[in-house]
Formats: structure tokens, C-alpha cells, sequence
């Protein structure tokens, strides 16, 4: 009998998912911090005011390269869970983060606190890379 087929009367894909299966080892991830900064152009956001009680301290947020950027090359568009753009990378701050991701690695921002100001919304972020 073929233990690896049969082991206490399933198959072999019952026993690769029970908890008392094979011990088989999983890809090793994390999530790195990188950096503490805030979400650039909040304010050139149409309906940023709506937008607001939406986001919140905790909250995941894309990142997606804009290298065609008529401003800055390295730019970097920071989107809510739903894809909506709420703003940028800081200028200042982009340009690793940038190079980082032009070579295929993952990033992303959680939003650690925020304050709206008039029409300014203040996001302050983290920044963390995906390994």
C-alpha cells in the first residue's frame, strides 16, 4: 500500500491539507517598512472632502508607477483600496522607492493618521515593500 496516496482513508491532496499532514514549507514573505512620509497632492483631488471619512488610519494603499509623469518622472500614484487616487509619493521622497519598483518590487502605503485642514486632507503614511 502506497502510503503517500492513502493516509487514513483520503488522497494525497487531503492529506498535503490537514494540519497533521506533511509538514511542507512555505515561500517566506513579509512586509518591510521602508520609510514615514505623506501623501503628496491631496488637494488637487477632485472631491477629496467626499473621500475623506472613507480613508482611515490602517487602511491599505496601492501604489502604482507614472513614469510619464509631465512633472516628475519618478512619480509614484497612491490609490485607496477601490483604485481611487488620493495623491502621490512626495517628489522628495520618490526616488528609490521609484528605482525599487522599476525593478519589480512591491510596494505599498498604510495610512497612519490623517487631518483635514479647509480642503487639505494631511494623510500621513508608512511605506512597506512586499518580499
Amino acid at each position: 500500500m502506497n502510503e503517500l496516496v492513502k493516509a487514513e482513508g483520503g488522497s494525497l491532496i487531503s492529506l498535503l491539507h490537514s494540519a497533521e499532514g506533511a509538514n511542507i514549507p512555505q515561500p517566506f514573505e513579509r512586509d518591510i517598512f521602508l520609510f514615514d512620509t505623506r501623501v503628496a497632492g491631496t488637494s488637487f483631488i477632485t472631491g477629496i472632502e467626499d473621500l475623506e471619512p472613507y480613508l482611515n488610519p490602517g487602511d491599505r494603499l496601492q501604489f502604482f508607477r507614472e513614469p510619464d509623469n509631465p512633472y516628475d518622472e519618478n512619480a509614484i500614484v497612491i490609490k485607496n483600496s477601490a483604485g481611487v487616487k488620493i495623491g502621490y509619493v512626495p517628489r522628495a521622497d520618490n526616488i528609490v522607492f521609484a528605482r525599487l519598483m522599476d525593478a519589480g518590487k512591491l510596494l505599498f502605503g498604510k495610512i497612519t493618521d490623517k487631518e483635514m485642514r479647509g480642503a487639505w486632507l494631511k494623510l500621513n503614511i508608512k511605506i512597506f515593500m512586499h518580499e
